[in-house]
């Protein structure tokens, strides 16, 4: 396993990091148990991988639960962040939240605790001056932003609060992060959190066609907001998506790696990027995906990746919110 420093924290965290959401919230990703969330974070602790990440929000805890009860005894082993939803960043209800969350999890205190989306209808200061006190009480070692882009990160949190990372989607054909965020977040001494860095799938090669993909992860401003359950109204981009997939695929082949392990290492490669983070259910889930950490792409590599992507980049733009587009977008 490689590691790296998490903003200016004193926290080393694993290159390849562990997201619980999928070993709690049954109604997305079908169903699971505490066994199954057992092996396969048992088999990561086992694997170097140190940071585990989840929220009050997946599986109305669940997933906080079953990790918790997953890591036992290996808890001060390792790195544990949690994320509070913008409903609870009011004075008062942030520290019901984080006790809550702490109770779920089994612990006395959170590595990082998170804002998991911007939050406009409490007072910035008020509810970052309740992060500080739980830090003084040791509650909280270190603050984080989940979803916040550049206006949120200067009005908000970099103004109220020492804030060390911001997490955020960021893949190979979903790049908006790149026009403003990310170098902001450098400026600033934030390291990036990845999420989604294989798309639900779709960089993992499972589908080869949109009427494969499961109606609940086309919902995307990849896809046309004529699909089901689409919150966007954009006209998405469903053939350049596939046809840049296609090259996707074809530069892991002559790479000699999946297109899974391709996805994931052109990720980590990225200048600003502290972890990239993945989620997994099974023991054998994880270990593909280990495999990206042992990776170095050549430069031409990611080169020849760059170009294939730009032009999807270019159609959905600076906006880094996956889901809502133009004024409903929640990430500015």
């Amino acid at each position: 396993m490689k590691y790296r420093k998490l903003g200016e924290s004193e926290l080393k965290v694993s290159v390849l990091s562990f997201g619980a959401w999928q070993i709690g919230d049954p109604n997305y990703w079908g169903p699971g148990g505490d066994a199954e969330a057992d092996a396969v974070v048992k088999a990561a602790m086992d694997a170097g991988v140190n940071f585990y990440d989840t929220a009050e929000a997946y599986g109305g805890g669940e997933s906080e639960r079953q990790l918790g009860k997953a890591l036992g005894d290996r808890r001060k082993d390792v790195y544990v962040a949690s994320k509070v939803s913008p409903e609870n960043c009011a004075p008062g209800k942030l520290r019901q939240s984080c006790e809550a969350s702490l109770q779920r999890l089994g612990t006395d205190y959170l590595d990082l605790y998170q804002v998991h989306w911007p939050f406009h209808d409490a007072g910035a200061e008020e509810v970052y001056g309740e992060f500080a006190q739980l830090q003084e009480e040791g509650k909280i070692r270190y603050i984080g932003v989940s979803n916040f882009g550049p206006t949120d990160l200067l009005r908000s949190a970099l103004q109220h609060a020492p804030v060390i990372s911001n997490q955020i989607g960021y893949n190979l054909i979903f790049r908006a992060i790149e026009y403003e965020i990310l170098p902001m977040c450098q400026r600033h001494g934030l390291g990036i959190l990845a999420y989604m860095p294989l798309m639900q799938g779709l960089l993992a090669g499972r589908w080869g066609r949109v009427e494969d993909v499961p109606v609940v992860r086309r919902r995307t401003r990849h896809f046309a907001s004529s699909r089901e359950q689409t919150r966007h109204q954009e006209d998405g981009c469903e053939q350049l998506l596939f046809k840049t997939l296609g090259g996707i695929a074809r530069v892991a082949e002559h790479e000699g790696v999946t297109m899974a392990t391709l996805s994931l290492a052109w990720v980590m490669a990225r200048p600003g990027v502290s972890s990239v983070m993945v989620g997994c259910r099974r023991p054998e889930q994880l270990e593909r995906n280990l495999a990206a950490v042992g990776v170095k792409l050549r430069p031409e590599t990611i080169k020849q990746l760059d170009k294939l992507t730009h032009p999807i980049k270019e159609h959905l733009g600076a906006n880094a919110d996956l889901w809502q587009a133009g004024e409903e977008s929640r990430i500015r």
